[in-house]
């Protein structure tokens, strides 16, 4: 086979692989796309490619298959041409054996997602528990509702903390050096108090943000 027919060879399988891609793209749900967005499903030395659609490799195989066309031309040695050869026959088969295992794929990177989900599930259920505010869940009811009268709860509690504090600062100016000890002691426990107070505010936030967001998405 002469360099001419060679390249008419690779030119039409080609054509006809990117018909093939055309359709095994076309018939991906927008949901799988989605899925399998961040897959890597080509060793680099391939593809540079994420994700379930296959388009992208059939760009990359035509820009090979160019460059060996200008290799031929350039009458480049027979051991760089024929390493191109293999290069691109590799191309075919990757993209043919991807085409073929799509659907694997797609249940790999569901189960991967499926672990990250539960991962972080444990994770926040073990930050929740290590929080000091575990008494907040258990004693308000899983609805928006109870949180949010619990959030008003704790910030008219910040309120009234950050008032005594500018009260017993105000007193501190005026006191006798015998009771200042004293009065600086219960400031530094009212900042404390109010220290914890936020903490907890910032934590009903998160719940309340944790419990919206799944509604949110089913009412879109």
């Amino acid at each position: 086979m002469n360099t001419t027919q060679l390249l008419e060879m690779l030119k039409r399988q080609l054509k006809a692989l990117e018909q093939e891609v055309l359709q095994h793209d076309s018939r991906l749900p927008a949901a799988q796309r989605k899925i399998m967005q961040d897959t890597e499903r080509f060793n680099q030395a391939l593809f540079i490619q994420h994700g379930a659609q296959l388009a992208p490799c059939v760009e990359q195989l035509a820009k090979s298959i160019a460059q060996l066309e200008k290799q031929l031309k350039l009458r480049l040695a027979p051991h760089v041409v024929e390493l191109s050869c293999e290069r691109i026959q590799d191309r075919f088969t990757a993209v043919k054996r991807a085409m073929l295992t799509t659907g694997i794929n797609l249940k790999a990177a569901e189960q991967h997602k499926a672990s990250n989900r539960a991962r972080f599930a444990k994770r926040q259920q073990s930050a929740h528990a290590d929080s000091g505010f575990g008494w907040i869940a258990n004693n308000v009811m899983q609805n928006s509702h109870e949180l949010y009268e619990e959030l008003n709860k704790h910030l008219n509690w910040e309120k009234k903390i950050a008032q005594k504090i500018e009260l017993l600062e105000a007193n501190l100016e005026n006191c006798h050096s015998v009771d200042k000890i004293k009065l600086q002691n219960d400031i530094l426990l009212m900042h404390r108090r109010l220290g914890k107070c936020r903490q907890a505010i910032s934590y009903i936030e998160d719940r309340i943000q944790t419990f919206e967001r799944p509604h949110q998405r089913n009412n879109r």
